[in-house]
């Protein structure tokens, strides 16, 4: 019984020496071989974040100041040119009105004037005793005055009820569409109060109307790729809500000048969007452009992860020895990289092993 505790104790010390010994053991390290790709595409390009906008968001504001009264659409719907909108209940300025009123006051008096002159100077011409001249100026004159009683009650109709009563389809209580287009938005309710628009006051927006088809994509592009872009430049846009929509854009404006945000500069850019269906489409949609910066077609490319920099310099390990895994640190030269691969122009050619990563 005791021999054979103690040959159990061996056994045991014996397992842990082979253990530790075999542990002990430097473990071979075998890594990948790889070697350049031929004819490879390296292509940098930029992603670019903004929104989807129509080209001409045209404000509409009316032309006379009042309360709303009326109003005949709202967002989501198309209108045409000359459609109305809303309609303007006049609230006339006192000295306005009573000036209105004093003109036609004066009108009256100046054509019973002229109508009694013109009725005494038509008796006098028919016996005789005025001349032809004195009779047709009678008449001129009464024809006058009663012209300007009509443009003084026409006035006084525009002052107090905002229409006229020689076009009262063009009155300016009714506000109409400037453009054929869908309405964005209405952004006062009936009984505000509007102001109208004149050179001093911008005047209340009634309602925002804008052409839906035709869109650009208004984005910022950062002052280290701005240099690389150029109007003319294609890109790639794809809706944020709309998976299965992307479209081809054209970039047809670039910001002179930067804008800083939370200490960097960045750019406007704006560009002409062509999208199969503008039916789904709604103003303000996120989007994201791609926009290829450089490309390099036909080159040598190697995995950037297996080279290796120092400062300007980049150097990849050449395989010496396949069998003993030998490899030498050659320098190379390199071109344009996409964040994967990375162009060789020299140092390297298309028969190299390189030695790549560790094999698990």
């Amino acid at each position: 019984m005791k021999s054979a505790l103690w040959v159990l104790v061996g056994l045991l010390f014996a397992g842990t020496f082979v253990y530790l010994y075999f542990n002990s053991r430097e473990k071979k390290v075998e890594y990948e071989i790889v070697g350049p790709t031929i004819d490879a595409v390296i292509t940098k390009s930029t992603l670019l974040t903004g929104t989807i906008e129509p080209r001409d968001e045209i404000e509409i504001k009316p032309q006379i100041s009042g309360i709303i009264s009326e109003i005949y659409v709202e967002a989501g719907r198309q209108v045409k040119e000359g459609d109305v909108i809303a309609k303007i209940k006049v609230i006339a300025e006192e000295s306005q009105l009573s000036s209105a009123h004093n003109r036609v006051a004066v009108a009256e008096n100046t054509l019973a004037l002229q109508k009694a002159k013109a009725e005494r100077t038509a008796q006098l011409y028919e016996k005789k005793y005025v001349s032809r001249e004195e009779y047709e100026e009678s008449q001129t004159a009464l024809r006058n005055a009663e012209i300007e009683l009509a443009s003084a009650k026409d006035a006084l109709s525009i002052v107090r009820d905002g229409v006229s009563a020689t076009n009262a389809q063009g009155s300016n209580t009714l506000v109409r569409a400037t453009i054929t287009g869908l309405v964005l938005d209405v952004p006062v309710k009936v009984g505000s109060s509007v102001i109208q628009s004149n050179t001093f006051n911008d005047g209340t927006t009634i309602a925002k109307v804008a052409d839906m088809n035709d869109l650009i994509f208004k984005g910022k592009v950062d002052e280290t790729e701005v240099g690389l872009l150029s109007t003319g430049q294609a890109m790639t846009i794809t809706v944020g809500a709309l998976a299965d929509i992307s479209s081809d854009a054209t970039i047809e404006y670039i910001s002179p000048k930067a804008e800083s945000n939370n200490g960097s500069n960045t750019f406007e850019i704006k560009a002409a969007v062509r999208l199969p269906n503008v039916a789904e489409l709604r103003a303000g949609y996120s989007a994201n452009a791609s926009v290829i910066l450089r490309q390099a077609n036909g080159v040598m490319s190697v995995p950037e992860a297996i080279v290796e920099f120092d400062g300007d310099d980049a150097y990849v390990y050449v395989l010496t020895d396949e069998e003993k895994q030998l490899f030498e640190r050659r320098q190379i030269q390199t071109g344009l990289s996409d964040g994967v691969n990375i162009e060789v122009t020299g140092g390297i050619d298309a028969d190299t092993k390189l030695r790549g990563g560790l094999k698990q």
